[in-house]
């Protein structure tokens, strides 16, 4: 009995091992954009910076978001549950774990980037520039400190390698396809992510670019797009959602899984 859960367990460690990346990536950086279906998306003519990243990375064509509205959906990736929250309400004040918390804990860093944010910490709820708090879960956590809610001016555009270990982006609502328009999402990824996604490339880090939920009509479905020089380029038809997300962020950074991303699938094949 005890060899055989010697070897169950090995087993188990070795497919763990090859679901994840063979070294931890330098830097991830997720960017979440917003209330587009992946058919909207891929092989759509008004994004056609991101349908060149799918076509060097992996393309995960059986993404999903988990509800609608978008609060719910950023809430579930960086806590692993939708807190009871069913709309966009704001504010509110969370308490409890959380991916930042966990990245902070291990000794690593971790920062949110949310353009048109007016200052480091901000706690309103919109701007008339476009910050929306309910895209910004961090905001919803007073035990986090102040230096992980960073305006996207702040981004360091000039020198990658001062990125914390992990960086979440969220584009304002006229860049994130809420309010403005494919194209214009598509256009904004290229002039302020690719080059990152060009630096990543030679320097062991990862883009994770992902959507919060479709537009209401297809069946929420959503784009998932990873590219870094770890990633094998193709299309992917492992069934993933924000909790597989979420899950694989801590598996890589060696963390306990948070609420539903304890079930989910961790994002394997692509490494």
């Amino acid at each position: 009995m005890r060899i055989t859960t010697l070897l169950t367990s090995l087993l188990l460690t070795a497919t763990t091992a090859q679901a994840l990346p063979p070294h931890p990536p330098s830097h991830i950086v997720v960017v979440i954009m917003e209330n587009r279906a992946a058919a909207q998306i891929i092989d759509s003519p008004d994004a056609p910076y991101i349908n060149q990243l799918a076509k060097r990375g992996a393309n995960f064509t059986q993404s999903y978001a988990v509800g609608h509205p978008s609060e719910p959906n950023y809430l579930a990736l960086f806590t692993g549950s939708m807190q009871g929250v069913t709309d966009d309400r704001c504010p509110i004040a969370l308490e409890g774990p959380n991916l930042a918390s966990q990245i902070l804990a291990a000794g690593r860093t971790f920062v949110g980037y949310a353009e048109s944010q007016p200052v480091a910490g901000y706690t309103g709820c919109k701007t008339a520039g476009g910050y929306a708090r309910k895209h910004v879960p961090w905001a919803n956590y007073a035990a986090l400190p102040v230096a992980v809610s960073q305006p996207w001016s702040q981004f360091p555009q000039q020198d990658f390698s001062r990125l914390p270990d992990l960086a979440i982006v969220v584009p304002n609502q006229a860049n994130d396809m809420h309010d403005g328009t494919t194209a214009q999402g598509d256009a904004w990824l290229q002039s302020h992510i690719d080059g990152y996604v060009r630096w990543a490339a030679t320097n062991n880090a990862l883009l994770i670019l992902t959507w919060d939920e479709d537009d209401s009509r297809h069946g929420n479905r959503i784009a998932t797009i990873l590219v870094g020089p770890m990633v094998k380029p193709g299309v992917y038809d492992q069934r993933i959602d924000h909790y597989s997300l979420l899950r694989t962020l801590e598996a890589i950074y060696g963390l306990p899984h948070l609420g539903a991303a304890a079930q989910a699938s961790t994002i394997g094949g692509a490494w």
